[in-house]
């Protein structure tokens, strides 16, 4: 006797299945994605501890960055820095840092700087600029997240722009994705 959940599960492979060749041939002809947008920085591994240096209650300084593989038809790069750990009022986090318009023709971002024509939204504390991260003194890590947006242009949006604005003036525009990611908790 076959077990329901094993029937489930077959009955949704066979769909799958179903599914793929009723799409014809034109869903084989689809060319192949190229390299995934890389991102690198020698401040810390991806993943790693944020030293102090780059800390809200250390130095902060912005941390660089360097990529490889952005899309060619990018012109332009966005950053969303995010605290992923706290939630306020519901689905938000604790946004750290807003930036787009970042010239692609170098590849990287420079540590303490953002590259000329580069545009800077506001943080959580309504203020335009990289805010460090900033978890209490304990026993658990932060994660802050780096989401770095390759985009097919640059964007309409002012100085002090939100998370939300940065959002929408994106739509259509994302030709390519990459994350990178820190741990943090306060030092006594």
């Amino acid at each position: 006797m076959i077990k329901p959940h094993v029937a489930s599960v077959a009955a949704l492979s066979m769909l799958a299945t179903l599914s793929f060749f009723a799409a014809g041939p034109e869903a084989l002809a689809q060319p192949p994605r190229g390299p995934l947008m890389m991102v690198t920085s020698d401040a810390f591994p991806d993943g790693g501890v944020v030293p102090e240096k780059y800390a809200a209650r250390g130095d902060n300084v912005q941390p660089g960055f360097n990529f490889t593989d952005i899309p060619a038809n990018a012109v332009s790069l966005a950053i969303i820095f995010h605290d992923i750990d706290v939630a306020i009022g519901g689905t938000s986090d604790v946004l750290h840092w807003l930036a787009w318009n970042i010239p692609t023709a170098d590849g990287s971002i420079p540590e303490g700087s953002l590259p000329e024509g580069s545009v800077q939204g506001n943080n959580i504390r309504q203020q335009p600029g990289y805010m460090g991260p900033g978890a209490p003194v304990g026993e658990r890590y932060h994660h802050y997240v780096f989401e770095f947006y390759a985009l097919s242009e640059n964007l309409d949006l002012p100085a002090g722009a939100t998370r939300e604005d940065l959002l929408a003036a994106m739509a259509d525009k994302v030709v390519g994705k990459a994350a990178y990611v820190g741990r943090y908790r306060g030092s006594q």
